[in-house]
């Protein structure tokens, strides 16, 4: 029974979910909010358990002298003090986010710094994949990078300019007049047809399969077919 409790409330609570979004009407209309209510009810306490794990998980690193230990009392005196300064704010000016508050002096002048550099570095770590991607090895790799070029010079002030140059070249050659090619913007029109035609009907394919594969996952955990989630019952 133990085992069997889990999937009995999962197969209620799916089939109700289903019912309330296909049946507006009373008493299952009134349901889905209900149901909405009690979801961030339950990822808030999903976020306590995250926290608990994740202090537990450092403080047996720090005891034990693990590997990068040192990271971990860095971690956890970042995770405790933001903690105490959002409690004491909060308690000090009825809102975590009161202007001027020890908690937005540290999110302001600590934690935005740091979002900053993380992007930052962020960005080498996509120029090394991409050109690791791009490396026109074969046909397919071929035509990523013409596409990921022609973006890029679309997107950037130095594709207008590349263009202005090659018109004016060529306008120079005798019975020629492109003069009037220059507000044209090659670049950047071939720009929006890349991202308006080819790469949204890309997204839309991957979409439609998030979301098939979403109901295929969603049927089975609802049948019981999928039991992952009693792993630790």
């Amino acid at each position: 029974m133990r085992n069997q409790l889990p999937l009995i409330v999962v197969f209620a609570t799916g089939l109700l979910v289903i019912i309330t979004f296909f049946i507006p009407h009373e008493p299952f209309g009134s349901l889905e909010q209900r149901f909405l209510i009690w979801y961030s009810i339950v990822a808030g306490f999903t976020m306590l358990l995250g926290l608990d794990s994740l202090t537990r998980y450092h403080l047996v690193k720090v005891r034990d002298r693990l590997s990068g230990w040192a990271f971990s009392i860095v971690l956890l005196f970042g995770l405790f003090l933001t903690l105490g300064l959002g409690f004491y704010t909060w308690a000090k000016y009825q809102s975590p986010f009161a202007l001027g508050s020890p908690f937005m002096y540290l999110y302001t002048y600590v934690i935005i710094p740091l979002q900053a550099t993380m992007f930052a570095l962020l960005a080498f770590f996509i120029a090394s994949a991409a050109y690791r991607a791009f490396r026109a090895r074969t046909t397919e790799a071929t035509l990523l990078l013409i596409a990921a070029v022609l973006i890029m010079l679309g997107r950037v002030p130095l594709g207008g300019w590349l263009w202005h140059q090659i018109v004016s070249v060529i306008d120079l050659i005798p019975g020629t007049h492109l003069e009037g090619l220059k507000s044209l913007e090659i670049f950047a029109r071939i720009n929006d047809w890349i991202m308006d035609i080819p790469q949204t009907a890309a997204k839309r394919g991957i979409y439609i399969g998030i979301v098939l594969g979403g109901i295929a996952m969603s049927i089975r955990i609802i049948l019981g077919i999928e039991r992952s989630y009693t792993s630790g019952s």
